[in-house]
């Protein structure tokens, strides 16, 4: 039972909350609007001042859900204003704090996923994965996730899954190969692989065989090959996020090290990329098999040692372990490696 003046206390509470969420909205919005390449030093001044009067978290879901709604149209977005955009999340990553650019990423991860099991017909896949690319790009995200995506499209090998490679590879596979050539390899002899499995499968061969040219030019470092590839806006913007991120630290260090598979199950296993997320869902690991091989080690010991351990009250299986382990260790070694196992 909450009493009414408690009760009336609360609605002005939440009232008041959503009042002041629909006014940063507005002001979020009214920035990420104005978002240009002059003016995106003010406009990231501006949105840290926000990140400083706010609490993150508002900030966070605020600025993600504006940005997705911005980029994840049915036509695709042009590549410029989508970079300024991923440009303005790597800024306040690098300034603000990383779990701005891993809120974003989680969300755009898990709506391309959904997306994907959907069999949308809009160009919503393109644009996230556009979102996920410069957000490599840009050094917000380790090479790792972009290889876990391109691995799980080519595992499922169907025409719209050619077409996401291709766009994939055209805008970071000369990137993916300075930082991991050989995975870039395994890749492209899987996908060799895929399209000699799939050949009857198509009847329009043409993709196909264009994504496989595509990936031999990267393999051969052959720019020339892939028609439409320009590296100069991307190094331009690279230029300008150098000059805006206050610390020297811009680079590798703050990149998140993550997989496709850990994002997509951050609910049930908790974000670890996060430093000092809090975790409140079951137990990440479980107990029972923690608990077995408490249980194997201390059946090894005497009943003698058994009941000294119960007289000195080890009253848990871990506390119980480590006085069996002390108590007949033949030496510091020996209880140094059984402490360990």
């Amino acid at each position: 039972y909450v009493p009414p003046q408690i009760r009336k206390a609360q609605e002005t509470l939440d009232d008041k909350k959503r009042e002041e969420l629909g006014r940063l909205k507005k002001m979020v919005n009214g920035l990420i609007n104005r978002l240009s390449e002059p003016n995106l030093s003010s406009i990231s001044g501006q949105m840290e001042e926000l990140y400083m009067a706010n609490s993150r978290k508002d900030m966070n879901d605020t600025l993600t859900d504006i940005l997705m709604n911005a980029c994840v149209t049915a036509v695709a977005m042009p590549a410029r204003l989508m970079m300024e955009h991923v440009l303005l999340v790597s800024i306040l990553h690098h300034n603000v704090g990383i779990e701005v650019g891993a809120h974003f990423l989680e969300a755009v991860v898990k709506k391309f996923d959904e997306l994907c099991k959907s069999d949308a017909e809009g160009k919503e896949c393109e644009n996230l994965l556009a979102l996920v690319a410069h957000l490599y790009n840009f050094h917000v995200v380790h090479c790792l996730l972009v290889f876990d995506i391109l691995k799980k499209l080519v595992s499922v090998f169907t025409e719209k899954e050619i077409e996401l490679i291709l766009f994939l590879l055209k805008n970071v596979g000369f990137s993916l190969r300075k930082d991991d050539a050989l995975a870039l390899k395994e890749l492209i002899t899987e996908a060799q692989r895929k399209a000699n499995a799939a050949e009857k499968k198509f009847q329009d061969q043409t993709r196909v065989r264009f994504m496989l040219e595509t990936m031999l030019a990267l393999r051969n470092n052959d720019m020339r090959k892939i028609p439409g590839y320009d590296p100069e806006p991307v190094e331009r913007l690279r230029k300008l996020q150098r000059s805006l991120v206050h610390s020297s630290g811009s680079g590798k260090d703050t990149q998140l090290r993550v997989s496709l598979e850990s994002l997509l199950s951050a609910d049930q296993v908790g974000r670890w990329w996060i430093v000092g997320s809090s975790w409140t869902g079951a137990p990440m690991i479980s107990d029972t098999k923690s608990q077995a091989q408490q249980k194997l080690h201390v059946g090894k010991v005497s009943s003698k040692i058994m009941e000294l351990a119960r007289k000195l009250r080890m009253n848990t299986d871990i506390r119980r372990s480590i006085f069996c382990v002390l108590m007949t260790s033949e030496d510091f070694m020996d209880a140094f490696e059984k402490l360990l196992k």
